[in-house]
């Protein structure tokens, strides 16, 4: 039997999951953009319109980015004012994006988890589809999205703060 063998940790195992939605967003954006081009070439080659065909490309849009934010966060591709950032050192850059990850991108996840509930819930109760003719009848799972992406963000941040205060704690500790 082998030592060795740590069980993973909280961050690594919130890492893979975080990659494994990463993956499944690389082919909705295939799904996405095989579904836009039949819409237009359907539309302006052959005049012929779909609703639900459109709406799908929208609801696909939409899930794309939700399920793509914690995957942008875990790879630090997400927008973020570099003026003086990319100048620092690893240690401010962890103090950075762990104040920032607590002070700003929790609360900001925590409101829009509990505020999307209600929402949410209504949703999913008449079960809400859409309004348009030959539109598509699923507006309740694309909303259910709301929540699902607040907390996976904030699990990945919670990892990415948790990874941070690590490397400070090494940092400071070695200096004592």
């Amino acid at each position: 039997m082998n030592n060795n063998l740590q069980p993973p940790t909280f961050c690594a195992v919130v890492g893979s999951f975080t990659d494994a939605i990463g993956k499944v967003n690389a082919w909705l954006a295939i799904a996405l953009m095989v579904i836009v081009s039949s819409v237009v070439v359907l539309r302006y080659g052959f005049n012929i319109g779909s609703v639900a065909l459109q709406e799908s490309a929208a609801y696909l849009h939409a899930t794309f980015f939700m399920l793509g934010a914690a995957y942008t966060l875990k790879t630090d591709n997400h927008v973020r004012v570099d003026i003086f950032y990319r100048r620092y050192s690893p240690v401010k850059k962890a103090w950075v994006n762990s104040i920032g990850g607590l002070v700003l991108l929790l609360p900001m996840c925590g409101f829009i988890f509990f505020s999307s509930l209600g929402l949410v819930g209504d949703s999913w109760h008449i079960k809400e589809g859409s309004g348009d003719t030959g539109g598509l009848a699923f507006v309740y799972l694309l909303k259910g999205l709301i929540p699902v992406m607040a907390a996976t963000v904030s699990l990945q941040a919670i990892a990415d703060i948790t990874q941070n205060m690590s490397l400070l704690s090494r940092h400071y500790g070695e200096a004592c």
